[in-house]
Order: structure tokens, then sequence, then C-alpha cells
């Protein structure tokens, strides 16, 4: 049934419940990757200030490790937006195909020779 693969979410838009559990993984993940870049940037900062040549040369590491969680943040961002694609894309395609059967033609398609 439909009712088992969508669910719907505001203004009756039905997405795939498969997209929304990727969806919420994902966004848990940056959302514990932006937690741990708030404690890099808050140590670099320290580091920066103190007088210590050690903290300042730790920071080369710990801006590494940020620009690194910077590009998982992104890539997950990229992740997420491929998955509502395709997921609009299977539901566009579901809707043309009930359109298709409910006018009477079964949802064939013709076949032209070339």
């Amino acid at each position: 049934m439909e009712d088992d693969i969508f669910s719907c979410i505001g203004n009756g838009i039905q997405v795939d419940r498969k997209v929304l559990q990727t969806l919420q993984k994902n966004f848990v993940q940056v959302q514990n990757i932006l937690d741990q870049n708030r404690l890099l940037i808050n140590e670099i900062n320290q580091n920066h200030e103190s007088t210590i040549p050690d903290n300042l040369t730790r920071n080369v590491g710990l801006i590494r490790e940020l620009n690194n969680n910077i590009r998982r943040v992104v890539d997950l961002y990229a992740d997420l937006s491929s998955s509502v694609t395709i997921s609009m894309e299977a539901f566009s395609e579901g809707e043309s195909t009930n359109a298709n059967q409910s006018d009477g033609r079964g949802g064939q398609k013709r076949i032209r020779s070339s």
C-alpha cells in the first residue's frame, strides 16, 4: 500500500519513510559534527590567545580536524540532497503511473518503431 511506503509531512507532501530515516540520521550526524566544531573553535581560539608555543603548534592539527569536519558536513548535505531528489522523482513517477492507470490505459506506454 502507498500508506506503508510514503508518509505525509507539512502541506501534504509525501516522502518515502526510508528517505525520512536517512534525513534524520544525516541531520543527527551533521549536528554532532557541528557541536564538535564548536568545541574545536573554542580550543583554537584559546590556544591562539595563549603565549605557550605548544598551544599554537597544536592549532595546526585542530584546524586540520576542523577542515575535515567541514568536508564531512558538506558530503552529508550532498547525500541529503540526493536522497530527497531521488525520493521526489520516484514519487512523481508513481503519481504519473497512477494517472495513466486511472485513464484506462493501465500504465502501458505505446512503443514507437524507429
